[in-house]
């Protein structure tokens, strides 16, 4: 079974194979983009009526806020902390933000709701992060200059990976430390176990710049590649690629 659609303002798309004679997948994909769609309702910061937008306001006391919420922000404490500050998600001028890990926790939350239900074969592409199970499954990583290249493939059986960069959005990723863009590097992708650690470790890594590759490769379980803005290409030893493109250096 595969199917597309377009949520949290990209396309996601899940592929199932294996049998569905029950329909017990065609439900669980259902509920996959239902919960997705929901997650972005309630924690995106660009809709007026969101729980992040009012908790950002002032309006919610801590009293009041639902425990996905309270997990968000305690993710986000963690992150910020971690990277003294480099990683923020309450940056100046621009109000409470947590988009950098609201986006990988729920592409994990729907990837969980898919095994529950059996599906013991999947991956589920979120805008280029990807969340897989039963592989192996082989993910392409995108050459951070050349839109129709890859830089490198990698393999994954059961696990995560993200990576952040600047040829989607520009220089959108801040260093909270300084206020201004992170530009150390082109792009960083992360390995983990769950796209939850991937995204929010990627672009942590991302705004602390090139010392953002050495403190993401100390994390356990994490595996790095990046291109630094010199275009050489920093990896660790245990990152799962089994192939390339071009290459980004």
């Amino acid at each position: 079974m595969r199917r597309v659609e377009h949520v949290m303002g990209f396309p996601v798309s899940l592929r199932v194979d294996g049998p569905d004679d029950t329909g017990v997948v065609a439900g669980a994909a259902d509920a996959v983009f239902a919960w997705l769609r929901e997650a972005d309702e309630r924690f995106s910061p660009f809709k007026a009526a969101s729980e992040v937008s009012r908790y950002g306001r002032g309006e919610l006391p801590a009293s009041a806020l639902s425990a996905d919420l309270v997990e968000i922000l305690g993710l986000c404490e963690r992150y910020r902390v971690a990277t003294g500050g480099a990683f923020d998600a309450r940056l100046p001028g621009r109000g409470f933000d947590p988009c950098a890990i609201v986006k990988g926790w729920s592409v994990q939350r729907a990837a969980e709701r898919l095994a529950a239900a059996g599906a013991g074969r999947f991956c589920l592409n979120a805008g280029g992060d990807v969340v897989v199970r039963g592989g192996p499954w082989r993910v392409g990583v995108r050459h951070p200059e050349i839109a129709d290249r890859l830089c490198t493939v990698l393999e994954l059986t059961d696990g995560a990976v993200a990576t952040s960069a600047r040829y989607e959005r520009g220089d959108h990723i801040v260093d909270g430390r300084t206020g201004r863009a992170a530009t150390g590097l082109l792009s960083v992708s992360v390995v983990a176990a769950t796209l939850t650690e991937a995204d929010a470790v990627a672009t942590a890594a991302f705004a602390m710049g090139a010392a953002g590759v050495e403190w993401a490769a100390g994390l356990p379980g994490c595996e790095v590649y990046a291109v630094d803005a010199g275009r050489s290409v920093l990896r660790t030893a245990g990152f799962p690629s089994v192939g390339a493109g071009a290459g980004a250096a």
